[in-house]
C-alpha cells in the first residue's frame, strides 16, 4: 500500500501509569543483559561466594555431612560478623567489575547518538530518565549484596534457632544498611561516568580506576606525609570504614566513623551534579 494512502491516526490502546515511565529503561536494559550468554556466566560466577557460605553454614549443622567428611564443626569457620562482612566484601570486589561492564551502556550510548532530545520530547522527565538508569545499578548490586546475604542471614537462623537471630540482629541491620551504602555510591559513579564520558571502553576503564587510582594516590599521601588520612581520599576504604561500624568489627585504617560520612556525602553531590550537566535535552556550545 502506497504511503499517502495509510490513514495516520493518534495512538488508542492502553497507556502505562505514568509514575511507573522510568522502569521501561530498567526493563529493557535486563532483557539485553540477561539474554547475552558471557553476561549470565559471570552473574552466575559472582554468585559463587554466597552458595559456598550456604554450603558452609549447612554442613556446621549436619551431622551426617561432618562425619563423611571426617570434619568437626569447630573445624569450620564461625558464622559470626566477621564471616557475613567477609562476603559482603567479596561482592562488592566482584560488584565493580559488574559495574563497569553495564554501567557504561547505559547513558554513554543515548549521549554518542544524541538520543537525548528524542526522550525529553516525550512525557518523561529528566529525573524519571536517570531513575530508570539507576534502577539497573540498584537491581544488578541488589541481587549480589543484601538479597543474598539476608538469605545467608535467614538460613543461619534457621539452623541455629530464632534465639540466634534475636542475639545477631545486628548482623542484618550492618548487612541491609552497609549495602546500600555500597550501591548508592557505585551505581552514582557508574551513572555519572556513563554520562560524563561517551565512549563506553573509557566509561568502564574509568569506573574501575576511580578505586584503583584512589587507592594508589590515598597511599602514596599516607607514605608521604607519615599520617591515615590520607585514606579519606580512597572511597572504599571509607565504605569499609562504615562497614566495620555496621558490623562491631576493627579497622586497622585507625580513622574515626564520622570522617567517612563528608566523603560520601562528597562523592554523591559530585555525582548527581555530573549528571545534572550533562542530561539535558540540548547541549549549547558557545
Amino acid at each position: 500500500m502506497a504511503v499517502y494512502t495509510r490513514r495516520y491516526q493518534s495512538y488508542q490502546g492502553p497507556e502505562a501509569d505514568p509514575r511507573l515511565r522510568f522502569w521501561v529503561f530498567a526493563r529493557y536494559a535486563f532483557g539485553q543483559w540477561f539474554g547475552s550468554k558471557f553476561f549470565l556466566a559471570f552473574f552466575l560466577v559472582c554468585l559463587a561466594a554466597p552458595i559456598v557460605a550456604g554450603i558452609l553454614i549447612y554442613l556446621r549443622y549436619n551431622l551426617p555431612a561432618l562425619a563423611m567428611l571426617n570434619l568437626q564443626a569447630a573445624e569450620l569457620v564461625k558464622i559470626d560478623a566477621s564471616f557475613f562482612r567477609v562476603i559482603l566484601e567479596i561482592q562488592a570486589g566482584l560488584g565493580l567489575f559488574l559495574a563497569a561492564i553495564v554501567g557504561p551502556g547505559l547513558i554513554a550510548p543515548d549521549m554518542a547518538h544524541n538520543a537525548l532530545p528524542l526522550y525529553f520530547s516525550r512525557p518523561l522527565k529528566r529525573s524519571e530518565y536517570v531513575l530508570g538508569k539507576l534502577l539497573v545499578m540498584v537491581a544488578f548490586l541488589s541481587m549480589l549484596s543484601w538479597i543474598p546475604l539476608l538469605l545467608l542471614f535467614i538460613f543461619q537462623g534457621s539452623l541455629a534457632g530464632v534465639g540466634w537471630m534475636v542475639e545477631n540482629w545486628r548482623i542484618a541491620a550492618a548487612v541491609w544498611v552497609g549495602s546500600w551504602i555500597w550501591i548508592a555510591a557505585l551505581a552514582l559513579l557508574a551513572v555519572a561516568m556513563s554520562a560524563w564520558v561517551k565512549w563506553r571502553p573509557v566509561a568502564g576503564l574509568m569506573i574501575f580506576g576511580s578505586f584503583l587510582v584512589a587507592g594508589g594516590f590515598a597511599t602514596a599521601t599516607n607514605a608521604m606525609l607519615h599520617t591515615d588520612w590520607g585514606t579519606l581520599l580512597n572511597l572504599m576504604e571509607m565504605i569499609k570504614l562504615v562497614w566495620g561500624w555496621l558490623f562491631g568489627t576493627s579497622d586497622p585504617n585507625g580513622l574515626p566513623v564520622w570522617s567517612a560520612w563528608p566523603l560520601l556525602a562528597a562523592h554523591a553531590g559530585a555525582c548527581l551534579w555530573v549528571l545534572s550537566r550533562r542530561i539535558r535535552a540540548y547541549e549549547v556550545v558557545r
